[in-house]
């Protein structure tokens, strides 16, 4: 087996430059798709565009499901770069790579720069993660929050320097404030509740001597208390809607319609995880044995953490695939120690099978036009599928070069080539997505409707929210008929809603209404036909019909 020392510094930086051009290269190649990029694109670009930072809106509409940094950050974007689909992407892929970059920083203070580095680039190849880190989602945000809190802390316990476990608890501590500033509670009772069970299963109390909780406390309520006291003021329904209804309400109630069978996250992770699947399956076996060392057991530490959030959003009424995504990256720190200590033979059957699922996948992916329908037509899958058989030869090429080279115990070869052919084959099947956005984002219909919008000129929303349209126009819509997420806001203001179809209706027979557009789903066309509404359609596609008033 080669030597650790073969991953030189000049090295690292080679390949860590080679990993942030793939990861970066296709932030603005796709175009936003519905739902959550339409939503997490439009509520900062209101933010600049009314310069209320503190009180988030989603189409004119308060909007408190989550809390306000991603926002911030986007924002920021948005003012130094303009709002390009690069700027709006930003904050994820950066806390995705900074997530991937701490990874491999802790591995290499845990257990050695070889571990560090397999670490990181298992984390910076596996599907969910890349997937994760290119869309515009609150959840890689979090997820790097949470892992760097997870990770301050087990080095913080195995630092044997007094004021240097300090600092790393501190900056534990300022992880979990960022984490809960992000996507709330969790920030801090999923790491909390981990903490809590591997000290009772292994009987670490005096791992408890070292997490400066008053400190500590101090740190995390100076970074979250600011805003959330301030937002609270402003708006005095914010504490019951965001802790007891986002919180509360979401975890025990199916009504948000995210339910899902007991093992549904099991079939995510195993996907998810590829192409290192095989790997992550003996790293778990052996990570609750003992490590050498006194006191603090971070692989077990680790392992409850994955365990404690997999069993949590498992028994949620609330499932989305993102939701396991934080333990990824301590799922990679688990497989990069254990790839210091597989033998050849074992490292070849767990990589050998990756250049099958590219192969699978390159003779395939023809048959993706089978899954088109009325709304994402053929034509369309068959624009994605040569970016699908390229991606399925990439994997194939990367795991039989892999495997090859992990057979005769060139381990540092085989895993190199595997991160980054991982990386390389993920993002080409991601960015060959665009071919499909044509029925799943409204940047296609905005040249037929922009002739049309005038400044004043009402624009209408029937039965739906076309969530990436508002980003596009560049100004927001009068829901008709519509709640769903936005309810809570529109309790607030009623006067910016259209209750129902008759309402609608008399509002687009005034005299002055001529020039009124509106945006629906093509079966609610039958509606303006069947009560005689005139209208004359500018612009449609597969899923949405954009008509005005003549």
């Amino acid at each position: 087996m080669m030597r650790e020392t073969q991953f030189s510094r000049r090295a690292l930086w080679l390949l860590a430059l080679l990993l942030a051009l793939v990861w970066f290269c296709n932030l603005d190649y796709r175009k936003l798709v519905r739902p959550d990029e339409g939503r997490y694109a439009e509520i900062p670009r209101e933010m600049v565009a009314t310069g209320d930072w503190l009180t988030p809106r989603l189409n004119g509409l308060k909007y408190f499901e989550k809390p306000a940094l991603q926002y911030w950050a986007t924002a920021a974007a948005y003012e130094a770069f303009g709002e390009t689909h690069w700027a709006a992407r930003l904050w994820p892929a950066l806390t995705g790579f900074f997530g991937i970059l701490f990874t491999a920083f802790a591995g290499m203070r845990l257990w050695g720069r070889q571990a560090g580095v397999y670490a990181g680039l298992i984390c910076a190849s596996t599907t969910l993660y890349i997937g994760i880190g290119h869309l515009l989602t609150l959840d890689m945000g979090v997820t790097a929050f949470l892992n760097a809190g997870v990770l301050c802390l087990a080095l913080a316990q195995r630092e044997t320097r007094p004021e240097l476990s300090r600092n790393w608890m501190l900056a534990a501590w300022a992880s979990l404030g960022l984490a809960i500033l992000s996507k709330g509670l969790i920030g801090a009772v999923l790491p909390g509740g981990a903490f809590v069970v591997y000290s009772l299963i292994c009987g670490d109390f005096a791992a408890w001597k070292k997490l400066q909780i008053g400190r500590g406390l101090l740190v995390l309520l100076l970074i979250t208390a600011p805003w959330f006291v301030w937002v609270s003021m402003v708006n005095p329904d914010f504490a019951h809607f965001f802790f007891i209804h986002e919180h509360w309400d979401r975890f025990v109630n199916p009504g948000h319609k995210r339910t899902g069978v007991w093992y549904y996250f099991i079939p995510i992770l195993l996907a998810g995880m590829l192409p290192w699947t095989l790997l992550m399956f003996s790293s778990l076996a052996t990570a609750w044995r003992r490590e050498p060392v006194e006191g603090f057991q971070t692989r077990r530490f680790l392992l409850v953490w994955c365990v404690l959030v997999f069993v949590f959003f498992s028994v949620s009424e609330s499932k989305l695939p993102s939701y396991i995504l934080p333990i990824f990256p301590a799922l990679a720190l688990l497989m990069g120690e254990r790839a210091t200590r597989l033998s050849p033979r074992v490292l070849f059957w767990s990589i050998a099978p990756v250049a099958l699922i590219g192969a699978g996948l390159a003779i395939f992916s023809p048959h993706a036009v089978k899954f088109a329908s009325d709304e994402v037509p053929v034509v369309l899958y068959q624009a994605y599928v040569p970016w699908l058989l390229v991606a399925g030869l990439v994997m194939l090429a990367g795991g039989a070069l892999a495997a090859w080279w992990g057979g005769r115990g060139r381990n540092i070869a085989a895993i190199t080539a595997l991160g980054v052919t991982g990386l390389l084959a993920n993002q080409i099947g991601l960015t060959g997505h665009e071919s499909l956005a044509p029925a799943s984002s409204s940047y296609y219909l905005v040249p037929q409707i922009q002739p049309y919008l005038k400044p004043g000129v009402p624009f209408y929303s029937l039965g739906m929210y076309e969530q990436t349209l508002p980003f596009y126009i560049k100004r927001t819509l009068t829901l008709v008929e519509y709640r769903d997420e936005m309810d809570f806001g529109l309790n607030q203001e009623p006067a910016k809603y259209v209750p129902d179809y008759v309402e609608f209706s008399r509002r687009w027979m005034l005299a002055d209404a001529q020039g009124s557009l509106a945006i629906m789903n093509p079966s609610s066309l039958q509606y303006f036909d069947q009560h005689k509404l005139p209208y004359e359609i500018i612009a449609r596609d597969t899923r949405r019909i954009v008509v005005r008033r003549p």
